[in-house]
């Protein structure tokens, strides 16, 4: 048995993968395992030579290298499952390197001897190996001991301020649409790619084939290996200009879920950068903490994963990114983790009865998270006829309930409010959702609205989006019908000014647990949103994020269309501030709050604020002469 999973593990890992099924088992009997802990030094630079290739069958390892009279170890590459280290060493009788595990590795040992009979007997996974042991990471490790190379910059720091031309690889596999998978395989093994670009009749890029889509693609679906690569190839090809920051680039590759992106000069394919790239710039990026959300089984696996992934923000904070930046990394991270629990939901309690959509609400919504706080969920599912509703309303009962307790144990807390599809009042069909908004939005209340707000925000995370596309395209009708409830919208904007006294300085609560606090959530981020929100839905503007919808709102012929740049800059400070001050919180072990302290700020900083205080008091000015027949 133990036999047959490593036969079914390394036909899809290249260069293993292109042995013949026989030989394949052949080698597999030859091989022994070995298991690193987390920390553990497995090669020493200068050290006991290896010998034994090593193949990683789950975790991962960091190589480093200490120039001649450095004072600190250099960052080489990092290595993951499927791939290989200590071939240097093996062949060359020389450890130049160290290796550390990363985290808890488990590898398969070939044994020298074995080795070198596969190298003798086959050609073409030698010259694999070599070019990718040698010729890649010694050209690497050369350029940075001469000083020429990207790393010997803040690593930290790059990933915002590098372009991704300056990361790509060169690309030089390309093939027609009608060439053979096979022959694919081979040129790609030949030029030491990791992928194929696929061209059409006039050569332009019409598809890609990855590392991944071969095991997918090909081995896992049992495709004949002589069909044409058009057949297996993954499309459109997902491309960026070589100007774009490594941040966009890498923020993509999570939003779309790939692992590739191709690099283009002026239209024309340059280069492909690759998540291994970015791994090697940064040592631990946001994609590699996707990658291990997505390879979790079990809620138990799931959950210190997606704890741990948190982490990912006082690296971002250490690199100086952007507060916006921050949030929509942290909000991809967090939608993969929800998306893994529903996949385990649906898993637990069998395909829906029906097509449903999970819809993120509130902060969730906008993709506006800091760090974790509580679950904002709904779920809307397709209207069914009353004999089914028992069963249907049955099913989602239990994978409401299963969905909240799972993301609490992934460190989402339950909402106090009680906003969550677990509540049967936010599990409901379209139609009933449809009476929900028409409610809210034709019979505006101060209470309604209120209730409301949080539901305005939605966005659709999960299942058949048309659902939650109908549902906006429903209450977007609805809106310009009825200016009593953009009134009332206006009229709650109005309610929360900002603390500005009468000499201008900026007012703190007076006592309590949070005295010469000031509650940034409420008094700064909060009514950027509304301000937000309130003119998106003025414009039918259909975007969920307070970034995107100023965005929408530039040029336009809103209020507001010539405030953006200052809105923009104004919610970009003060949920900067916020995030800084959570993380120290954090770090320092205490309860996360929003309450900063103006003596902890620097002068520019409370100048800052109070800028973006009186840029509130502005609009809410303009707000109150539109808006004045329905302010109460």
């Amino acid at each position: 048995m133990l036999i047959d999973e490593t036969v079914r593990f390394l036909a899809q890992v290249p260069p293993f993968q292109f042995l013949e099924a026989p030989l394949l088992r052949e080698l597999v009997q030859s091989l022994t395992m070995a298991f690193h802990p987390k920390g553990e030094v497995i090669l020493q630079q200068d050290g006991q030579v290896s010998d034994h290739l090593q193949i990683i069958k789950k975790g991962g390892v960091k190589i480093t290298l200490r120039p001649e009279g450095g004072a600190e170890d250099v960052v080489v590459d990092y290595r993951e499952r499927g791939e290989t280290f200590g071939l240097v060493s093996l062949m060359g009788g020389h450890q130049r390197t160290t290796i550390v595990a990363v985290q808890d590795t488990t590898c398969y040992l070939l044994p020298k001897e074995r080795f070198n009979e596969l190298m003798a007997s086959h050609p073409a996974i030698t010259e694999y190996l070599l070019q990718f042991h040698l010729t890649k990471y010694a050209d690497m490790t050369s350029r940075e001991i001469q000083g020429k190379s990207l790393f010997l910059e803040s690593s930290d720091h790059l990933l915002f301020t590098a372009q991704v031309g300056e990361l790509c690889q060169r690309f030089t596999t390309v093939v027609e649409a009608d060439t053979t998978i096979r022959e694919t395989a081979r040129r790609m093994m030949e030029e030491r790619q990791s992928a194929a670009l696929v061209v059409g009749p006039n050569g332009e890029p019409i598809g890609i084939l990855t590392d991944s889509d071969f095991r997918t693609r090909v081995v896992a679906a049992g495709q004949p290996i002589d069909g044409p690569v058009s057949r297996v190839m993954s499309h459109p090809v997902v491309s960026v200009d070589e100007e774009v920051p490594c941040f966009e680039v890498v923020l993509k590759m999570l939003q779309c879920d790939i692992e590739h992106v191709a690099v283009t000069r002026e239209g024309a394919i340059r280069g492909v950068v690759t998540n291994r790239d970015f791994l090697v710039l940064q040592g631990r990026s946001p994609l590699a903490f996707s990658e291990d959300i997505e390879h979790q089984t079990t809620l138990e696996g799931l959950a210190p994963v997606s704890r741990k992934a948190m982490s990912i923000i006082g690296v971002l904070l250490r690199e100086g990114a952007r507060a916006t930046n921050i949030i929509r990394i942290i909000s991809e991270l967090n939608d993969r983790v929800v998306r893994k629990v529903l996949e385990l939901a649906e898993r637990e309690f069998g395909p829906p009865p029906v097509p449903y959509c999970w819809l993120a609400l509130g902060s969730e919504g906008r993709k506006e998270q800091t760090f974790r706080t509580d679950q904002d969920n709904a779920l809307v599912y397709a209207d069914v006829s009353d004999a089914q509703r028992p069963r249907v309303t049955e099913y989602f009962r239990r994978f409401t309930v299963y969905l909240r307790n799972g993301l609490v144990q992934c460190g989402f807390e339950a909402c106090p409010a009680n906003y969550m599809a677990s509540n049967p009042d936010w599990c409901q069909p379209l139609s009933e959702w449809k009476r929900y908004f028409s409610t809210w939005i034709s019979e505006p209340t101060p209470e309604a609205v209120l209730k409301s707000l949080i539901f305005f925000d939605f966005r659709p995370l999960h299942g058949d989006e048309s659902l939650a596309m109908e549902l906006r395209d429903h209450f977007g009708r609805l809106l310009p019908d009825y200016p009593a409830f953009l009134g009332f919208l206006a009229n709650m904007l109005l309610r929360n000014r900002p603390p500005i006294g009468f000499f201008g300085g900026v007012a703190v609560e007076r006592s309590g647990e949070h005295k010469d606090g000031l509650n940034l959530k409420i008094k700064a981020v909060a009514p950027l949103v509304d301000i937000a929100r309130l003119f998106a839905l003025e414009k039918g503007i259909r975007q969920a994020s307070t970034m995107d919808r100023l965005e929408a709102l530039r040029g336009g012929t809103s209020l507001i269309s010539e405030l953006v740049d200052e809105l923009e800059y104004a919610f970009e400070f003060v949920t900067l501030l916020r995030v800084h001050h959570q993380y120290r919180q954090l770090e320092a072990g205490q309860p996360i709050d929003n309450f900063i302290r103006l003596d902890s700020l620097s002068n520019l900083e409370r100048q800052s604020l109070k800028k973006a205080f009186r840029l509130i008091l502005k609009v809410q000015d303009q707000v109150l002469d539109r808006y004045k027949s329905f302010i109460i």
